[in-house]
């Protein structure tokens, strides 16, 4: 093991010798600039998915959700979010002296800044589709009474436009403006299912675009997939109950750590100046957020029950 330590200052000595620095810097430039040439398209597609993908994906989700924003307006979002948040903190925390934790605070904001929006906004879209779940069952049972009233597919659409608020408004209305366009009103069916998929837009879509060629009883069909909604959302209910013990112990357990930090910090003066201020303490911070998350997810997973 000693000879094999003393061989490598030799041989970097050596090639310090032989290239010298300039050309040394120049070997290593060449290999990056190789290595990105090979993988160029790789690299492009992941920069361009880090970058306007992600803003065309938040576009692509508001439009999904009836949200009008200009492209420029999340641009600005999200450089707000990982660089004017990481800046600012930097910059507020260095005046104070404590220049590694400016640096780490500053790193952790970019971080979740840049990585939180696509969360956020499927946050968001998760809930509304929750919303829209629960709301069918009212939508469903206003188709039905409508069909058997004497009504036309097309005019029981309009009806549930009329006394529903949204999102499912907003959805059978994009149906029936499609249809009124010429769009047929299976395939204006099959986009509702392809924007806002769920089980019951299966069983909606499916059960209507067949009885529709086959001919047969919408109500009594809507009036089935009522039944079976409701099962799936009484169901969901008391899974989700049954969770949130789970949930609690999870945000208990990701939120020990840091309190312990605080009970120790309030103890001790020189506590927080060890752990803030070296690198070392920051070193162990980082292990400690990474640990923590990594525990919060494993949990999140666990209890994460599909119905």
């Amino acid at each position: 093991m000693a000879q094999e330590e003393s061989r490598r200052p030799k041989e970097i000595s050596l090639l310090l010798d032989v290239l010298g620095v300039k050309g040394l810097l120049i070997v290593i430039g060449a290999a990056v600039f190789g290595y990105t040439y090979i993988n160029s398209v790789k690299l492009f597609s992941w920069i361009d998915d880090q970058t306007f993908g992600t803003r065309d994906y938040i576009l692509k989700k508001f439009e999904i959700m009836f949200i009008e924003v200009e492209p420029h307006r999340i641009t600005i979002a999200l450089l707000a979010m990982s660089f004017g948040s990481a800046v600012m903190a930097f910059i507020a925390i260095a005046l104070l002296g404590k220049i590694p934790l400016a640096i780490f605070v500053a790193i952790v904001l970019f971080f979740v800044g840049w990585k939180s929006p696509k969360p956020i906004v499927d946050y968001f879209e998760n809930k509304r589709k929750k919303q829209y779940a629960v709301q069918m069952v009212d939508a469903l049972n206003l188709l039905a009474n409508g069909i058997r009233a004497g009504l036309t597919m097309p005019q029981a659409i309009g009806m549930v436009v009329d006394e529903m608020p949204a999102p499912v408004s907003q959805e059978f209305n994009l149906v029936l403006q499609q249809a009124k366009i010429g769009v047929p009103l299976e395939e204006a069916l099959e986009n509702l299912k392809k924007r806002l998929y769920t089980e019951d837009n299966e069983m909606f879509v499916t059960s209507v675009n067949i009885l529709r060629e086959t001919g047969g009883n919408l109500a009594e069909v809507f009036d089935t997939i009522v039944i079976v909604i409701r099962e799936r959302v009484r169901l969901q209910l008391k899974i989700d109950t049954y969770i949130a013990s789970g949930k609690i112990q999870a945000y208990i357990i990701g939120a020990m750590p840091f309190m312990m930090m605080l009970m120790f910090g309030s103890g001790d003066p020189e506590y927080f100046p060890l752990l803030f201020g070296t690198v070392l303490g920051i070193v162990f911070l980082i292990i400690i957020c990474g640990m923590v998350g990594i525990g919060m997810w494993v949990i999140m997973k666990i209890i994460d029950i599909k119905v």
